[in-house]
Order: structure tokens, then C-alpha cells, then sequence
């Protein structure tokens, strides 16, 4: 925001300084609904496609709703303000009624965005998950924290988002008509269906973050399985090796001219019955 943006906001509309305050600011606020009599201060959030990650992230949109005039603020150019913007040049519609139903375009807008990344998530976790059951990588579980994060930046913001146009649809603002209440009680119905998704992509990441570390733990087993097996099968090996290694001048088996092939035959046939016996049990 320039300082000539701040000078409109301070001396010509004369917005209360705490909002003009806000919209200055770099922090990330909460939606939220201030009723500062002549006019309402609305903050809500859309999803911020200037931002190159592969987690979702949320922007604001500040509106300033008067009788008969609405002043928005935002950081980073948003497609709901392109979209309005462009009905407005081709015939005008968005102005042809109240301010009010001006805002609920621009909201209204705002928040049917939110679906596209909603549906791109939903893909993204059934791939995600895919990866998880049958080929779980180290790069699995970092896709898997990516959209947990992604979905709790949206759902942050769903739940107080949906109070606010819970209230502009209930009359509690003088400024809000009751022929546009219903048009912000339709909003409202969008944020209710978006909240139950987010909270189903929840859901299903924490599942896919439980099938990951299962995926992960039987592979991890599966490979203490094959060396317990492996070792198991060295040890009567070993031992007999061990003996004949002792060095003993009173060991018979030491002047027997086909002693040492005949060990190795007992090595070989003991290896293999061990072999044999954890294939039958199904252990190999």
C-alpha cells in the first residue's frame, strides 16, 4: 500500500485508524467483521496463487463497505477482483444493484476460488496415498506434512470466515439488506461444504500419514525378518567352524584325509534343511 492509498483511507474516507491500520500491515489477520456504524471493515481470505510452494497459502481481502461505497485492500493481485472487475467492463452487472451485493459478488467470488484448490488437493492426497500403500519414500512423508499444511491453512481460516457471513446473513448489520442477506446466506452454505471437505482431506492425510509409517514398519520388518533368518541359518555354521578352528593337537577329524570336504557337505546340508524348514513355514 502507498503512502497516497493511506492518505485516501485516513483523510478522504476517514476509516477508523485501527483498520486503516491493518490493511498497512503485514501480519496475517484473522477474518473478522468490525461495525464501525457508517460503514463495516470486513477481512476475509482466498487462496493466494502468487506464491510458488507446495503449500497452499491464504491472502487477504479488505473491504470497507459503506452505503454507497465499497473500498477494497489487498497485497497481491487476487482473481476474484480481476473476475468482478471484468464483469463490470462487459456489461456492467455487478453495479447495476445495491453496494452491498457488490461485496457479495467480490466474496462470493472469493470463495467459489477455494474449490479449485480443494478438488487439486483431494487429487493430490489419493496420489499421495497411492505412493504411501505400495512405494513409501522419504519424499512421501515430506508431500504428506506439505498437505497437512495446506489443509490447515485453509481450515484456519474456513470456520471464523463462515461466522462472518453467518451474521451478514442474518440481518445483525443495517448495512447489509434484507434482499442481499440471503445472497450472503448462499456464501455461507459454500464455506459450510468447504469446511466439511477440509476437514475430509484432513482426515484422509492423517490416514495416509498412518499408512505411510505401517508401510514403512512392515518393510522395516520384512528386512529384520531376512537378517534374523540369515543369521539363524550362520549360526550352527559358525559353531562348527568354530570348533575345528580350536587348534587341538588330540582332534581325530584333523589327520582324516576327507575330513575338511566332509565338513563342508554337513555345512551345506545344514544350510539347506534350514532353508527348506523356513520355506515350509512359510518364514522365506
Amino acid at each position: 500500500m502507498t503512502n497516497e492509498d493511506v492518505e485516501l483511507l485516513t483523510n478522504v474516507f476517514r476509516f477508523h485508524s485501527l483498520a486503516v491500520e491493518d490493511c498497512i500491515s503485514k501480519n496475517i489477520h484473522p477474518p473478522k467483521i468490525d461495525d464501525f456504524e457508517d460503514y463495516l471493515f470486513i477481512i476475509v481470505h482466498g487462496i493466494n496463487y502468487h506464491i510458488e510452494s507446495n503449500v497452499e497459502e491464504t491472502t487477504e481481502l479488505a473491504l470497507f463497505l459503506g452505503k454507497n461505497y465499497l473500498v477494497t485492500s489487498h497485497d497481491v493481485p487476487l482473481r476474484a477482483i480481476a473476475a468482478v472487475l471484468d464483469r463490470v467492463r462487459k456489461d456492467g452487472r455487478p453495479m447495476r444493484r445495491e453496494v452491498d451485493f457488490l461485496a457479495h459478488d467480490l466474496i462470493d467470488t472469493l470463495v467459489d476460488n477455494i474449490m479449485p484448490t480443494i478438488e487439486e488437493m483431494d487429487d493430490k492426497s489419493a496420489t499421495i496415498e497411492a505412493e504411501a500403500l505400495h512405494e513409501p519414500k522419504r519424499e512421501t512423508l515430506t508431500s504428506i506434512m506439505q498437505l497437512k499444511r495446506s489443509i490447515l491453512a485453509l481450515t484456519r481460516v474456513i470456520l471464523p470466515q463462515r461466522e462472518i457471513m453467518n451474521g451478514l446473513s442474518r440481518g445483525e448489520y443495517a448495512l447489509i439488506s434484507e434482499r442481499a442477506q440471503i445472497y450472503y446466506r448462499n456464501i455461507y452454505d459454500h464455506l459450510v461444504r468447504i469446511e466439511m471437505l477440509s476437514l475430509g482431506l484432513r482426515d484422509m492425510a492423517e490416514s495416509i500419514l498412518s499408512t505411510y509409517l505401517s508401510s514403512v514398519s512392515n518393510r522395516m520388518n520384512e528386512v529384520m525378518k531376512m537378517l534374523t533368518l540369515i543369521a539363524t541359518i550362520f549360526i550352527p555354521l559358525t559353531f562348527i567352524v568354530g570348533i575345528y578352528g580350536m587348534n587341538f593337537a588330540n582332534m581325530p577329524e584333523l589327520q582324516w584325509r576327507y575330513g575338511y570336504f566332509s565338513i563342508l557337505i554337513v555345512m551345506a546340508v545344514i544350510g539347506t534343511s534350514l532353508v527348506v524348514y523356513f520355506r515350509r513355514k512359510r518364514w522365506l
